[in-house]
């Protein structure tokens, strides 16, 4: 990204992340290998499949935590379904990632929410992150909210097929148009209770080659907050739109189903969105995000990882797959 481009970004960024306040895990480079190909056709998508994971598993660093030891910190009280009992047996799943992130180059901001026992869990301490492509999340159930519990047209959910399963960026952005731009996302947002979510205030943006609502910036428990739109009933969605939007997620392009899913066995839901973007002309300098739901084998959960400063596309992704396995472990 030229120096324009980059001084574009600061304009966008938010300065802090309200609600987020644990260790900053911002550590210096290592070297990784990795495919760079960001565009496919009018879409976004990396050339990486499968589930991949690198990197060691660690073991224990972090902050103080409420309702659990270890390294996040922790919030919430009991969830319907759930015991105090249980509640207490959740451990913090952030310890081995602390130590495993200390290895990594970049800045990694997570949360994770245990839908059982209603904790809640964050791990990273920065100013909000570009959203790249897991914006498209918020795009869609800005457009389902707005539809008043009568769904979308059918060739508004053509659109929403191509942009959820398959990352079509022109598909996100005649959405994005739909919903109202920046001003019918971030109503929507104040609806749904995030409070660090800036909808980017460009769609051609100077400098900058990619469609500029990629710039929205976020933080984890926002993105937790969208997701829990989808699992549980609330005054926005209906069960319809819920089960709508779940099913999109649930069936992305095998290609894009990396990231929250990684150390996650066949046969358990995962319920994903993942984004990734060059920050810089050289791709040097990437973010990539995931995001999703995971129940199954004793689990049910939502995460959000958000990574900046990955050396290569690959590197990012590995680095979420294998934060996504330690947790996943730790959870179990």
């Amino acid at each position: 990204m030229t120096s324009g481009a980059a001084a574009r970004r600061r304009t966008l960024a938010v300065a802090a992340a309200s609600g987020v306040a644990v260790l900053a895990l911002s550590v210096a480079a290592c070297g990784s290998s990795g495919d760079a190909g960001l565009a496919r056709a009018a879409g976004v998508g990396p050339s990486s499949t499968g589930r991949a994971s690198s990197g060691p598993a660690g073991s224990a660093v972090g902050a103080s935590s409420t309702g659990s030891s270890g390294g996040g910190t922790s919030t919430g009280a009991r969830a319907p379904g759930g015991t105090q009992a249980e509640a207490a047996r959740r451990a913090d799943p952030f310890p081995a990632v602390g130590t495993y992130l200390a290895q990594r180059s970049g800045t990694v901001l997570a949360a994770v929410y245990d839908v059982r026992t209603g904790q809640s869990w964050r791990l990273g301490d920065g100013p909000a992150q570009d959203e790249a492509s897991v914006v498209k999340l918020d795009i869609l159930e800005t457009l389902l909210n707005a539809s008043d519990g009568t769904g979308l047209s059918s060739a508004s959910q053509g659109l929403a097929q191509q942009m959820i399963e398959d990352s079509d960026n022109d598909a996100a952005t005649s959405l994005w148009y739909a919903a109202g731009g920046a001003t019918g996302v971030a109503a929507y947002d104040d609806k749904a209770g995030l409070t660090g979510t800036t909808p980017s205030a460009c769609v051609v943006c100077d400098d900058f080659p990619w469609p500029g609502w990629g710039l929205t910036t976020t933080v984890p428990d926002d993105q937790l907050a969208l997701l829990k739109q989808l699992i549980k009933p609330g005054p926005l969605l209906t069960s319809g739109e819920r089960q709508y939007a779940l099913s999109l997620l649930e069936n992305v392009t095998p290609d894009q189903a990396w990231g929250v899913s990684g150390g996650v066995p066949a046969g358990v839901t995962v319920a994903l969105k993942n984004g990734w973007l060059p920050l810089n002309d050289d791709s040097t300098d990437w973010q990539i995000n995931s995001e999703g739901w995971v129940s199954g084998d004793g689990r049910d959960y939502l995460i959000s990882v958000l990574s900046t400063g990955n050396p290569t596309e690959q590197y990012g992704i590995d680095t979420i797959s294998e934060v996504s396995s330690l947790i996943w472990a730790a959870l179990g």
